[in-house]
C-alpha cells in the first residue's frame, strides 16, 4: 500500500489456518478503499495451492496491468514502477523480475539455483525465450492478456505454464533485474523436490499443447499450419513473383505469410479476428512499415481504404469463407491501383469439400474455371491460375470426407511439410488438379500507363 502508484491490491488467502484471515478482516474493516488503493480481500474455502489462488485473483482485476506478488514479501514491492514501466512504455505485453540480473539479493542455496537454472533451460528450450529467470514470482501482464490466459496449474506449476503459453501468445517479453530476499525452509519456505518434477513436466505438457484460451477448429488449422516453415516457405515462393511495394493482406490470421510481406515497402496486415489482430500488432510491433488493422473482407468497400490505394492485394485462404465472394472481388478491385494485381489463394476441388470445410466456416472450394470467371466479370485480367499441393488431395479426402474429422491431425501437416521438396517438381509438370489453387489476377491499365512491375 505504501507504493505510490493507483491500483487494486487483491489478496487471496488460501484457506490459511495460522491467524491469517483474522488479520486480513481487521485491516478490511479498518482500512477504506483510496483511489490510490483498492482493497479485494478473498478467503478460498480450502487449501488449494498458489495457482488457485492466482486464478481467484485474476477474476477480479479491474485494472490494465496486472502483477502477482507473493505474500512473504521475498519481492520488494517498491520495484513495482521499474516492473510496470516497459508496459507503460508500449514496449511489453509481460515482464519478468529476474533475481539473477540484479541486486542486492540474499544468497541463494545451491542446488536451488541448479534447480531454477534447469527448469529455466528446459522452459526457454521447449518456448524459443532466452529467460534468465523462468520460476520467479515476479511477472507483469496486460491485464487484458492474463485474463484470456486459462490457468490450469494448481500449486507452483504456475510458473512454466503461465511462461509457456504467453510464448505461444508471442506476447513481447521483457526482463528487468530485481533484488531478491530469499527465505530459508526454517522460516517458511515451502517448495521442494516434488514442485520441481512437477514443473518439469508442465512444461513438457504445455510444449505439446497449446491451451491459450482458444480450442475452435480455425484457430486449431492455424496454429498446425503456423510451424509449417517449408510450406510457408514454398507458398511464398509461388507469391513473390507477383507481390509490389504497397500491399494489402486480407485474413492475416497468425502472420504467416505477413511475415514474409514485412520485407515491403508497405504492408496493411488485416483480420476479422480481434484476437489474431492483437497476436499481429505484438508480432509486428517492431516494424514500422506494417500497419496492422481489423478488417472484414466482406465489407472491404466500406471500410475507410481509398479507391486505388494498393498495388498488391494478397488474399490466402479467407475468400471461401465470405458468403458473397463476387461482392469481396468487387471491393478488391476498387482499392487496387491500375495494373495492381490479386493473389489469390483458395481451396480446390468441390468434390474435397468435406467436415474439415464446414467446421473452418468455408463456403465453397473452387474450380480454375469457376474463380477465372468470377474475377473477369469483375473486370479483372487473369494472368496465373494453376493447382498445387496435388499430394495433399488423398489425405484431406480421408479425413474431411471419410472419417469425417474436423481439423486436419497435426502429424499428417507435418508430413506435408516434410514432402515440399516434391511439390516444387509441381512447377514444371502443371498438375491438371490440387488441394489448393493459385490465381494472380490484374486490374487494367490506365490509359497511357507503363505495365506494373512486381518487385
Amino acid at each position: 500500500m505504501a507504493v505510490a502508484i493507483p491500483k487494486e491490491i487483491i489478496v487471496v488467502d488460501d484457506c490459511s489456518t495460522d491467524g491469517t484471515r483474522e488479520v486480513l478482516e481487521e485491516v478490511r474493516a479498518t482500512i477504506p478503499d483510496t483511489p490510490e488503493n483498492r482493497l479485494v480481500i478473498l478467503f478460498q474455502e480450502r487449501n488449494q495451492g498458489k495457482g488457485a489462488a492466482v486464478r481467484r485473483g485474476v477474476a477480479e482485476i479491474r485494472g490494465e496491468i496486472a502483477l502477482i506478488q507473493d505474500a512473504d514479501l521475498e519481492y520488494d514491492p517498491a520495484e513495482y514502477p521499474k516492473l510496470i514501466q516497459p508496459i507503460l512504455d508500449g514496449d511489453a505485453d509481460v515482464v519478468f523480475g529476474s533475481r539473477f540480473t540484479g541486486s542486492p539479493r540474499r544468497v541463494l542455496m545451491f542446488w536451488h539455483t541448479v534447480g531454477n537454472r534447469f527448469l529455466t533451460l528446459v522452459s526457454n528450450m521447449c518456448t524459443n525465450l532466452n529467460l534468465t529467470d523462468m520460476e520467479t514470482c515476479y511477472k507483469v501482464f496486460r491485464a487484458d492478456l492474463l485474463e484470456r490466459i486459462p490457468i490450469r496449474s494448481n500449486r507452483f506449476g504456475l510458473e512454466p505454464e503461465l511462461t509457456a503459453k504467453v510464448a505461444r501468445l508471442r506476447c513481447r517479453i521483457y526482463e528487468v533485474p530485481i533484488s531478491y530476499y530469499g527465505r530459508q525452509y526454517s522460516e517458511g519456505k515451502k517448495i521442494g523436490w516434488k514442485d520441481a518434477i512437477s514443473a518439469l513436466w508442465t512444461i513438457l505438457r504445455f510444449r505439446i499443447r497449446a491451451d491459450v484460451g482458444r480450442e475452435d477448429e480455425g484457430f486449431t488449422t492455424l496454429r498446425r499450419m503456423e510451424p509449417l516453415k517449408r510450406y510457408n516457405t514454398f507458398m511464398w515462393e509461388l507469391m513473390r513473383p507477383f507481390v509490389g511495394r504497397h500491399v494489402l493482406e486480407v485474413g492475416s490470421g497468425t502472420g504467416s505469410i505477413t511475415l514474409y510481406l514485412a520485407t515491403r515497402e508497405r504492408v496493411v496486415a488485416t483480420d476479422v479476428d480481434a484476437e489474431y489482430v492483437d497476436l499481429l500488432r505484438r508480432t509486428f510491433a517492431g516494424k514500422p512499415n506494417v500497419e496492422v488493422r481489423a478488417l472484414d473482407l466482406a465489407a472491404l468497400g466500406s471500410d475507410g481504404f481509398q479507391p486505388q490505394s494498393f498495388d498488391t492485394i494478397v488474399c490466402a485462404n479467407v475468400l471461401e469463407h465470405v458468403a458473397d465472394d463476387t461482392a469481396a472481388l468487387r471491393a478488391m478491385r476498387r482499392v487496387l491501383e491500375p495494373g495492381g494485381r490479386a493473389i489469390l489463394v483458395v481451396p480446390a476441388l468441390r468434390q474435397l469439400y468435406g467436415e474439415i470445410d464446414r467446421a473452418i466456416g468455408h463456403h465453397r472450394r473452387y474450380t480454375r474455371s469457376e474463380l477465372r470467371a468470377k474475377l473477369e466479370r469483375e473486370g479483372f485480367v487473369v494472368e496465373e491460375a494453376r493447382y498445387f499441393n496435388t499430394l495433399g488431395v488423398a489425405g484431406w479426402f480421408l479425413n474431411a470426407r471419410v472419417l469425417r474429422r474436423r481439423t486436419v491431425p497435426g502429424f499428417q501437416a507435418r508430413v506435408n511439410d516434410w514432402l515440399v521438396p516434391l511439390l516444387r517438381l509441381e512447377r514444371h509438370v502443371h498438375p491438371p488438379f490440387g488441394m489448393s489453387l493459385l490465381v494472380v489476377a490484374r486490374t487494367p491499365e490506365a490509359p497511357g500507363a507503363p505495365s506494373a512491375v512486381a518487385v
